[in-house]
């Protein structure tokens, strides 16, 4: 009993998520599937659980951002515990492949 116990707090204690991240369009596909692995690293390195990666692939921007017209876009769905949300998105505000990020809680 117990240990059923622990399990749903655990699971409790995860939130939905979903990343959206602009890889800047120089990237070569190495670099690109680098950066998106590393997120996915990431999430489960602190005990998430990454559902979903759906690559939107180039698209045009709506404004430019760090002088690029276009961007290679990817939607991750996941489940993370909220406390690692602030390292995260400081981890892929020094990647120098993502151009933009954009976090959302779900729920």
């Amino acid at each position: 009993m117990v240990s059923k116990n622990v399990s749903n707090q655990v699971s409790e204690e995860l939130c939905d998520y979903e990343l959206i991240v602009v890889v800047r369009p120089e990237a070569d596909e190495e670099n690109f599937e680098t950066t998106i692995e590393s997120v996915d690293r990431f999430i489960t390195g602190k005990g998430g659980v990454v559902s979903e990666v759906e690559r939107w692939g180039k698209r045009r921007l709506a404004y430019p951002i760090k002088q690029y017209g276009e961007g290679y876009y990817v939607l991750t769905r996941f489940q993370m515990k909220p406390e690692f949300n602030e390292e995260l998105e400081t981890n892929l505000k020094i990647s120098e492949e993502v151009i933009r990020h954009l976090l959302i809680k779900l729920g």
